[in-house]
C-alpha cells in the first residue's frame, strides 16, 4: 500500500493492529460485494453487529466499554474503511463521532450508560439530525424547535439527508428550544419508534449508494425532559460532533485516494498495449508519480491532524483545511485513477470510478468545499465573509 515517505514505520503495536484487523475485515467481508451494493443502492446492514464487535465504533473513546485508542489509530480505522467504499465509513463515522461523541461529551451519567454500550457494539443504530432542507450550510438558521410541557418537550420539524435514519433506534436532534431565554439549541436523544417520528428513505442517489440516507420527520413528538443532553446549549454542541466527524474524514479520503491510485497501478503493470505493460509510457508514470505525490502529501496533514489532537491543540480550522484538501485529492485523483482504466474503468469490476462518484458526496456533506475554504479565509484574515 502506498506510505511512500514511510509515515507507517512509526506505528505503535496497537495501531498497526486496528490498521490490519481493518484492512483484514473490509477485504474478507465488505470488498467482494461492495459493487453490488453500491448498484443497487443498499448497505450490509448484517455486518452492523460484528463491526461493533470489532470496536469500529468511537474506538477513541473510552469508558463504558470502549478502548480509547489513539487519534493516529482512529485515523487509520477510518482510512481503511474508506478505502472500500464511503458509505462504510460514514456508517462508522456517524455511529461514532456524532452520535456516541455528543452523549459521551455532553450526556447525564443515565444516557451514557444506556446507550454508550449499545450502539458501541452494534446492537443499537443512531443518526444526527442537524441539517434541515432550508438551512445546510448555515444550520444556525434551524428551525426545528422543541416547546417544553410539563415534564416533556414536544419537538416539531424535519431534518434531511440523514445518514442511517432509515435504520436508527435513536437519533440525535438539534433543536431550538422556544421555551428558554434566548432560544437556545439543544440536543435531544429522540428514539425513533416515538409516535410522530418518520424516517423516510431518500433513494435514486446517484453517489454515495451503498449508504442508507433519509429524513428525520418530527410531528409532536414528546420527549422526557432526561432526554435533553445537559452538557451543552448553543451551536457549539452540534459544530463539535463535526469537527470530530471531519477528522474522520480527512483520513478516510486518503484510504479512499489510496484504493485508485493502487487500482491504477496494478492496472497499469498488467494492461499490455503495443507490446508490453501501459506503465511503461512516460504519461501514464507521469500520472502515477503526481497521484503518489498528492497522496502523500494528504497522507502527512491527517497524520499531523492526529498529532494535535491527541495533545489537545487541534482547532476546527486545523480540521476544515485537511478535510477541504484530502477530499480534494481524493475526488481528482479517483478521476486520473479511472482515465487510466480506459473504458474498463466506468464497470463495477473496479473501484475508481465509485470512488469518483462517492467523493462528489464527500466534497459536499459535513462542510461543503466553499465553505470550509470561507472558514480558512476568516481565520487568516479575521474577516468572516458568511456575515
Amino acid at each position: 500500500m502506498l506510505d511512500y515517505v514511510e509515515l507507517e514505520a512509526d506505528l505503535g503495536e496497537e495501531e498497526r493492529l486496528i490498521r490490519d484487523t481493518a484492512r483484514r475485515f473490509v477485504d474478507e467481508k465488505v470488498r467482494p460485494d461492495i459493487a453490488e451494493h453500491y448498484i443497487e443502492g443498499t448497505f450490509p446492514t448484517e455486518l452492523i453487529p460484528e463491526m461493533g464487535e470489532m470496536g469500529f465504533y468511537a474506538p477513541n473513546l473510552d469508558g463504558y466499554g470502549l478502548p480509547g485508542v489513539s487519534e493516529t489509530a482512529y485515523g487509520l480505522l477510518m482510512q481503511e474503511l474508506e478505502a472500500c467504499d464511503s458509505g462504510l465509513r460514514s456508517m462508522a463515522s456517524v455511529q461514532g463521532a456524532l452520535v456516541m461523541y455528543p452523549i459521551h461529551a455532553f450526556g447525564s451519567d443515565e444516557q451514557k450508560e444506556e446507550w454508550l454500550p449499545k450502539l458501541g457494539a452494534g446492537e443499537a443504530v443512531g443518526c444526527f439530525g442537524l441539517t434541515e432542507p432550508a438551512h445546510g450550510s448555515n444550520p444556525s438558521g434551524m428551525e426545528t424547535r422543541a416547546e417544553k410541557d410539563g415534564g416533556e418537550y414536544v419537538l416539531h420539524g424535519s431534518k434531511t439527508w440523514i445518514t442511517n435514519s432509515p435504520i436508527a433506534d435513536v437519533a440525535v436532534v438539534w433543536a431550538r428550544d422556544t421555551s428558554a431565554e434566548g432560544r437556545p439549541v439543544r440536543g435531544f436523544l429522540v428514539e425513533t419508534d416515538r409516535d410522530g417520528v418518520t424516517t423516510n428513505e431518500i433513494k435514486e442517489k446517484l453517489s454515495l449508494r451503498a449508504s442508507i440516507t433519509g429524513e428525520i420527520g418530527l410531528n409532536d413528538v414528546r420527549v422526557p425532559e432526561e432526554n435533553v443532553l445537559p452538557g451543552v446549549e448553543g451551536m457549539k454542541g452540534p459544530l463539535s460532533c463535526l469537527t470530530q466527524a471531519r477528522y474522520g474524514i480527512a483520513w478516510g479520503a486518503v484510504g479512499a485516494a489510496r484504493d485508485c491510485f493502487e487500482t491504477a497501478r496494478r492496472y497499469a503493470l498488467d494492461r499490455e498495449q503495443f507490446g508490453g505493460p501501459i506503465a511503461r509510457f512516460q504519461i501514464q508514470q507521469e500520472k502515477l508519480a503526481e497521484m503518489a505525490t498528492q497522496i502523500t502529501t494528504a497522507q502527512l496533514l491527517a497524520y499531523r491532524l492526529a498529532e494535535l489532537k491527541e495533545r489537545g491543540d487541534l482547532r476546527p480550522q486545523h480540521v476544515s483545511m485537511a478535510k477541504r484538501n484530502n477530499v480534494r485529492t481524493a475526488r481528482d485523483q479517483a478521476r486520473v485513477a479511472r482515465e487510466m482504466l480506459g473504458g474498463n474503468g466506468i464497470t463495477a469490476d473496479y473501484s475508481p470510478m465509485r470512488h469518483m462518484a462517492n467523493m462528489e458526496t464527500v466534497y459536499t456533506y459535513e462542510g461543503t468545499h466553499d465553505i470550509h475554504s470561507l472558514i480558512l479565509g476568516q481565520d487568516l484574515t479575521g474577516i468572516a465573509a458568511f456575515e
